[in-house]
């Protein structure tokens, strides 16, 4: 039978190559939502929204139009604040790998990534209040945005994880003062 650490270590070994191989994939479906959006921003685009909205010329559709235009924008926007993430979430896992994650970098790096996260929210919501103003019962505009209690909750957790790395680093370097 393993004893808990065995069992421990196998389970980084195992887990730890996946968590990488999935966020590498990530920062490139990152890249690559940023390259929609780009073609979504830069391609005329005005007649096939008012055909899906059944639309016709007039200040509602070019009030519909110009609202998609600024929700994509705003997309645009999270882009690099996904790739901060992930690229911080990239080293953190390096550190676990190499056996050394309580380091001061993690604790920066999971500050980072909360106000990043918080931003990601804040964005989240903004983008949910200018579907709901260009919705209506005509012209129903579904997005899977608005305030999200998991969502802060996670920004609320990564404050925390980071005070808590900010702390087992500097006990662990006490630790190794006194041996």
């Amino acid at each position: 039978m393993l004893d808990e650490r065995e069992r421990m270590t196998r389970n980084h070994t195992f887990a730890l190559p996946i968590a990488r191989m999935v966020l590498r994939a990530l920062v490139a479906l990152n890249w690559a939502y940023a390259a929609s959006i780009l073609v979504l921003i830069l391609m005329p685009h005005e007649q096939w929204i008012m055909r899906y909205f059944e639309l016709s010329p007039g200040p509602r559709a070019d009030r519909m139009v110009a609202g998609l235009r600024i929700i994509a924008v705003l997309g645009l926007v999270a882009v690099p604040l996904n790739h901060a993430i992930l690229r911080r979430l990239v080293a953190i896992v390096e550190t676990v790998r190499d056996g050394n994650p309580f380091v001061s970098d993690n604790a920066d790096r999971l500050r980072t990534t909360a106000w990043s996260l918080l931003a990601l929210q804040v964005l989240s919501t903004l983008i949910g209040q200018i579907a709901k103003a260009l919705s209506t019962s005509q012209t129903p505009v579904h997005l899977s945005t608005g305030f999200s209690v998991a969502g802060w909750l996670a920004v609320l957790l990564t404050f925390i994880l980071a005070a808590v790395f900010r702390e087992g680093t500097k006990m662990r370097d006490e630790l190794a003062g006194i041996l």
